[in-house]
């Protein structure tokens, strides 16, 4: 297996939008919408595209269908920017499948999440990640969201990963606890790539040596979420700090409900979709809706549909 991923590491810097996923009424997939959402996302300065993580609503979605939007978001792509899809689940063979065939149509990498709802201990932690690493060549990104997943990959453990498996490059941390996220960077290296996977830990990620984000608040501001990363590589730290502080606001609102439903509500306000998430999930309260609304309203956003 190749063991340079130097090339690849270096383009995976910046705002990694994880699109949504897009579904008509009858609730299909609008394939059409999504490649719409994924140019509205180009044309913004976005800096890497994911699909089938949370944002995408993949545990509503069979494996069929993942892989669909998986090569209709290659496809759209084209190789203008780094593409990652989410290609995990709570099923181990599952994840093998979708990683593969994220390996198969040519992604960039594939995001890895912890698996949800059965709770692993760090043992099977680390043979699950390994098993799928060494399984394909394709560069891995975990992503650690303990909140979503009811356990937390513990640094040791990632860090044993990071030795192991060459090609395991990097973590989103979808982790409120700081520490936590510093001393993966010390424990990994400092050229492991570091995500940020909460909206407000974007740029204090940054400042330690974080390589990005993948924010779903990028969905609806693109081109803020972007020229924030690019003004802290620009060394303007004001303007990234300042950057930070106008995102805020619209931050907090679209995650007063579980995301991704504040995203499609505002999404659909823009006229970009129809907001349609599949049951379990649901829209937010009128509310809510409301809110965000008037949030759009203070960031200058086009509201086409009340």
């Amino acid at each position: 297996m190749a063991d340079d991923y130097t090339e690849i590491k270096s383009k995976l810097r910046g705002s990694i939008t994880p699109v949504i996923t897009p579904f008509k009424g009858d609730g299909s997939i609008d394939f059409e919408k999504m490649s719409e959402l994924i140019e509205f996302q180009l044309a913004n300065g976005t800096h890497g595209i994911s699909v089938t993580g949370t944002s995408g609503e993949p545990s509503s979605m069979t494996l069929e269908e993942r892989e669909q939007v998986m090569l209709n978001a290659q496809q759209t792509i084209n190789g203008r920017v780094p593409f990652v899809p989410g290609t995990g689940s709570t099923n181990h063979d599952e994840t093998m499948r979708l990683t593969k065939k994220a390996e198969d149509i040519g992604a960039d990498a594939a995001m890895v999440i912890v698996p949800y709802y059965n709770k692993p201990n760090q043992q099977a932690l680390y043979k699950h990640f390994k098993t799928v690493a060494d399984s394909v060549e394709i560069p891995i990104i975990v992503y650690n969201i303990p909140g979503r997943t009811a356990q937390n990959l513990h640094v040791d453990t990632l860090a044993q990963l990071s030795r192991d498996c060459p090609n395991i490059i990097g973590v989103k941390e979808s982790n409120k606890d700081f520490e936590h996220v510093n001393r993966v960077l010390q424990r990994c290296g400092r050229d492991f790539l570091l995500f940020s996977g909460i909206e407000l830990l974007c740029y204090p990620m940054l400042a330690i040596g974080g390589a990005g984000s993948v924010s779903a608040t990028a969905n609806v501001l693109p081109g803020k979420v972007a020229e924030m990363h690019d003004a802290w590589f620009d060394g303007d730290v004001v303007r990234a700090q300042k950057l930070h502080y106008e995102l805020m606001e619209l931050n907090d609102v679209l995650f007063k409900d579980t995301n991704p439903a504040p995203v499609k509500a505002a999404l659909g306000m823009m006229g970009k979709i129809e907001p349609h998430l599949r049951l379990p999930m649901d829209v937010p309260s009128k509310e809510l809706q409301a809110e965000i609304r008037e949030t759009l309203n203070k960031y200058n956003i086009t509201v086409e549909y009340a």
